[in-house]
Formats: C-alpha cells, sequence, structure tokens
C-alpha cells in the first residue's frame, strides 16, 4: 500500500512513501534514509476501505529503522514500530 509520509527524525524531516504496513513495522522509500537504530515518529491516515470503518484513521507512531537497501534504483528502510496511538 503506497501512502505518503512525513518523518521526523533527529536529522530533520523526510519525505517518504510506504511500500508495505504492517502493525509490526513498515517498507518505505525516500531520497534520504535515516541512519539504522534511529528513532522515527511519523503519522499516518489509514484509508477506511482498509481499517473496515466509516472514516480514515490517523495513527501516531514511533519506531526505529532496522536496515536500508537500494533497489531498483529505489532508497528503501524498514523500521519496527515500538508504540502508536489512535489520533481523533
Amino acid at each position: 500500500m503506497k501512502l505518503p509520509l512525513q518523518i521526523q527524525t533527529d536529522q530533520g524531516e523526510l519525505h517518504a512513501v510506504t511500500e508495505n504496513i504492517s502493525a509490526n513495522g513498515l517498507l518505505f522509500v525516500s531520497d534520504r534514509l535515516p541512519e539504522v537504530d534511529s528513532r522515527i515518529e511519523f503519522t499516518i491516515a489509514m484509508p477506511s476501505a482498509i481499517m473496515g470503518s466509516e472514516t480514515d484513521v490517523t495513527i501516531h507512531c514511533i519506531g526505529r529503522v532496522v536496515r536500508h537497501y537500494q533497489q531498483d534504483g529505489e532508497k528503501k528502510a524498514a523500521a519496527v514500530i515500538d508504540e502508536y496511538f489512535l489520533k481523533a
């Protein structure tokens, strides 16, 4: 599922797009990637059709980058989600 992300890191804000997301983590693509083991924060609007709800569900997540690599010319990073909070 491709969703836009604004990721906050200790090095500043990154613009990214999700490749895959689950309750435990996500894979994202960005021109610039945070360092492995770095902390990230992001808020994502999960589409209502995916969540089975009447409206999109906004989730604020705190996690950390566990690996990154380059594939087909794209920079990709995988992160685990350590904490998440539903936002009203």
